[in-house]
């Protein structure tokens, strides 16, 4: 098979999808081709990986140590450190 130009979806750049590329697909079993180039592939596994996720700042309900924590806390629960979470057995 010839390589194939794709274009990006999110950046719009045109990439190559080459031979060893489509061979890889193949072999795992992927039936459609990339949409996105290597950059925004990685940019994207890097932002779904938690990754420059936001974080809001918490005062452990159990041993008062300020902390973060990735979600916005509300005033009905409790909210705890780390390590206070995990001596809890949750």
């Amino acid at each position: 098979m010839p390589d194939k130009m794709i274009q990006c979806k999110d950046c719009g750049a045109t990439f190559a999808f080459t031979e060893e590329d489509q061979a890889f697909f193949r072999e795992r079993g992927y039936e459609n081709e990339p949409q996105r180039c290597m950059t925004c592939r990685a940019a994207r596994r890097t932002s779904r990986s938690g990754q420059g996720r936001e974080s809001f700042p918490v005062v452990c309900a159990a041993c008062g140590k300020e902390t973060t924590v990735p979600f916005k806390p509300t005033n009905d629960k409790p909210v705890y450190c780390k390590e206070c979470y995990q001596a809890r057995g949750r």
